[in-house]
């Protein structure tokens, strides 16, 4: 194989129902189906190039070069891509965020959807949407939602072939805006693939997935109606049920700082006054607070004032996984 390169984009994803919690860990099947949107404004650019020349992969995060569990990651994944063409050649990834990692904001997602899609194209595959899919959750579990457009739905599936996630509604649908209020960029000290493995030592993960059909499809029912108030409840309610099983799970998992909390509150008091905001949190301290664009600058505001919120992120919804 002749030296090849390609280069391609992806976008992290919030979802508004939540995955946590796999029934097989290495194709990362999930428990049960989640919603989500991708974030426009945040990006992942790979670029890689698969060379005989080089001895062993090599991986580029954010100009650093990378080693240990992160390194082995990529690996693995590209080695599980090697294996559909059978070819060994060794890579070279270079990888950017323009956004931070590790904290809650989905960097992995739109990592390996970056990195399934250049892989592919670089070593000369054709696959479908689908199958685009199926390959990058291999690699993150909910980067298989940020290969198609705007919202999307993972189906929880049966199998590796019909656990994947197709779009439900393309990013100019609805004029949400997800405003991210930082309170911590730091890289969290256990990572959602580690979460993901503890979750069923939770008594309420068994309730969380047993509810969770009732939870997509009241989801999906307001995010295609656009009833703002109705996609407010059920997201909130959902989050809390994810940081309650990650709570009570062994050893228990934290991720909330104190002005996670205060902003969780916040919201919940905007909204009584009339202002169309709900929150949502993944694995990590940062809170996700989605509002209609005509209460953005309101929200911004409120949120800039809320001691702790080092600084508020905007992001609307945002395209698939695509070659540049």
């Amino acid at each position: 194989m002749s030296p090849n390169t390609a280069t391609a984009i992806a976008h992290p994803n919030i979802a508004f129902i939540k995955y946590w919690g796999n029934r097989d860990q290495t194709l990362r099947l999930p428990e049960n189906g989640s919603i989500s949107m991708n974030l426009e404004e945040l990006t992942t650019r790979t670029r890689i190039t698969f060379d005989q020349a080089f001895s062993s992969d090599i991986f580029d995060l954010n100009g650093l070069r990378q080693s240990g569990p992160a390194l082995q990651r990529v690996v693995t994944h590209l080695n599980v891509i090697r294996g559909i063409r059978g070819i060994a050649t060794r890579a070279h990834v270079m990888s950017e965020n323009n956004f931070p990692i590790g904290a809650g904001i989905a960097s992995s997602a739109s990592a390996f959807a970056a990195l399934t899609v250049a892989a592919v194209n670089a070593m000369g595959l054709e696959m479908s949407e689908k199958d685009l899919s199926r390959l990058a959750r291999r690699g993150s579990g909910s980067a298989c939602r940020s290969i198609p457009t705007g919202f999307t739905e993972w189906y929880r599936g049966n199998s590796d072939m019909d656990s994947f996630a197709v779009s439900i509604a393309k990013p100019n649908h609805w004029d949400l805006v997800d405003c991210i209020a930082v309170v911590a960029a730091a890289h969290k000290k256990t990572g959602s693939s580690e979460g993901h493995k503890i979750a069923s030592s939770s008594l309420f993960q068994a309730v969380r997935v047993a509810d969770a059909d009732r939870r997509i499809d009241r989801c999906r029912d307001a995010l295609l109606a656009r009833d703002f108030d109705a996609l407010a409840e059920i997201i909130e309610e959902d989050s809390n049920m994810m940081h309650t099983v990650m709570m009570t799970s062994r050893p228990a998992l934290f991720y909330w700082e104190p002005a996670t909390i205060e902003i969780m509150k916040a919201v919940q008091t905007w909204r009584k006054t009339g202002i169309p905001a709900a929150y949502t949190i993944d694995a990590g301290p940062n809170v996700h607070i989605f509002c209609e664009s005509k209460a953005l600058e309101n929200v911004k505001h409120r949120l800039a004032s809320i001691p702790g919120v080092k600084e508020v992120l905007v992001a609307h919804p945002g395209s698939g996984a695509k070659i540049v």
